[in-house]
C-alpha cells in the first residue's frame, strides 16, 4: 500500500468477496493485545488420556495398540450419525430438509500437554495419516458427499477440551464454503485455462513479500485478501484437487510447513487460539473438480466480527499481510 494511512478494498479472486485493509483499526484500545495465558485442564479428568481410552474401540491407530501416537475414536457428542441408510431431501414447506446421515469422528494426539505445532514432526505427519486413512475409507460410503477436516485449538476457536484433538465429519451435502470455493475456482479456470490456487501460489512466489514458510513440495503465506489479522493459508505446490489423492511425502511435505507455520505464530501472537482446517474436493463425481487445488487455512482468533462485519459481509483486517508476514519472518530461527 503506498499510503499506509489509506484503507484499501481488496477482492478475493476466488469468492469475489470484498475485504478492507485499514491500518489505522490497529490503533483501537486492546487492538491486537496478547491474550492471557492458557489454562491447563488435569489429565485426571480427561477423557482422551490412555486409560479412559481402553474402553473405547478405536477406528484407526497410528502405533502400536499400547504406544501408540494417533488415534480415531467416535465423538462421543455427534453433530453427525450413521445409520447405514441414505438421507432423502424432501420439501417442508418452502425449505429442503434432510436427515443429518454421517459420520463424527475425533482424532486424538497422545500428549495431553504437546500441541501440533510442539510435537515432533513425524508425530504431526501421524496426524495427517490419520485424517487421509480416515478419509479413503469414506469414499466407500454411498451417502457421503463432503468429508471436513480441521482443528480447534483453544476456548474461543471451539474446542471444548484441553487435550489437543482434531475431527473429522463426513456429510450428505457439500458445505456453503466449499461449494463457493468451487464454483469460484471453476469460473477462474474457464476463463483463463488455469487452476486459480496455481496463478495465486505463482504469483506470491514471483512477489516473494508474503512466503513465511516454504520447501520443494510446498508453500505457507499471508494471503493478499486475508479475512482475519495474520490469517495464513498452506499450498501443495504442484496442482492436486484431492487431499486423498496426494502422495504420502507430499503430505509430509505440507504437514513440515503447516508445522512450522503454526510454531511462527505461537511465537509471535503469543500462543493464540486458531482454527486450521483443510478445504479439498468433494467426494463423488471426482472429473468435476479437476480445477480445484486442495489446501490447508489457519485463522488465529485475533478479530471480533461487529456491525459492519456482520451487515455487510466484508471482513476488516487492520494488519496488512505484507506486515503480518514480516512479523512471522523475524521469528524463523
Amino acid at each position: 500500500m503506498e499510503n499506509q494511512e489509506l484503507s484499501e478494498l481488496r477482492q478475493d479472486l476466488i469468492s469475489g468477496d470484498w475485504i478492507v485493509v485499514a491500518p489505522k483499526r490497529g490503533n483501537r484500545p486492546h487492538e491486537l493485545e496478547t491474550k492471557k495465558s492458557r489454562k491447563r485442564a488435569p489429565k485426571s479428568t480427561c477423557p482422551f488420556e490412555h486409560k479412559q481410552l481402553e474402553t473405547v474401540k478405536p477406528i484407526l491407530r497410528i502405533g502400536d495398540e499400547r504406544d501408540w501416537n494417533v488415534i480415531i475414536i467416535p465423538n462421543k457428542f455427534p453433530a453427525f450419525t450413521h445409520h447405514g441408510v441414505c438421507p432423502v431431501i424432501h420439501e417442508k414447506g418452502p425449505f429442503l430438509v434432510t436427515e443429518g446421515i454421517g459420520h463424527h469422528d475425533i482424532v486424538v494426539m497422545r500428549d495431553h500437554d504437546t500441541d501440533f505445532a510442539s510435537v515432533p514432526l513425524e508425530e504431526a505427519v501421524g496426524v495427517f495419516q490419520a485424517f487421509r486413512g480416515r478419509y479413503q475409507t469414506m469414499l466407500q460410503e454411498e451417502c457421503i458427499s463432503y468429508v471436513s477436516m480441521f482443528h480447534n485449538w483453544g476456548a474461543s476457536a471451539g474446542a471444548s477440551l484441553y487435550h489437543p484433538h482434531f475431527q473429522i465429519i463426513s456429510i450428505p451435502v457439500i458445505p456453503p464454503d466449499i461449494r463457493h470455493s468451487l464454483v469460484g475456482s471453476h469460473e477462474y479456470f474457464k476463463n483463463h485455462g488455469q487452476c486459480v490456487h496455481c496463478a495465486l501460489v505463482e504469483w506470491e512466489l514471483k512477489e516473494g513479500k508474503r512466503i513465511i514458510v516454504e520447501n520443494e513440495h510446498a508453500i505457507a503465506i499471508t494471503p493478499f485478501t486475508s479475512r482475519t489479522n495474520f490469517e495464513i493459508r498452506v499450498f501443495p505446490k504442484r496442482h492436486l484437487p484431492y487431499f486423498e489423492d496426494t502422495p504420502p511425502g507430499e503430505i509430509a511435505s505440507v504437514v513440515q510447513v503447516l508445522h512450522q507455520a503454526l510454531g511462527l505464530m505461537r511465537k509471535t501472537l503469543n500462543d493464540p487460539d486458531y482454527n486450521f482446517f483443510i478445504h479439498t474436493s468433494p467426494v463423488k463425481d471426482k472429473e468435476k473438480y479437476e480445477h480445484y487445488h486442495w489446501h490447508i487455512e489457519i485463522v488465529p482468533k485475533t478479530n471480533i466480527d461487529a456491525g459492519f462485519e456482520l451487515g455487510t459481509g466484508i471482513d476488516i483486517i487492520s494488519v496488512n499481510p505484507d506486515d503480518a508476514a514480516n512479523m512471522f519472518k523475524q521469528n524463523r530461527v
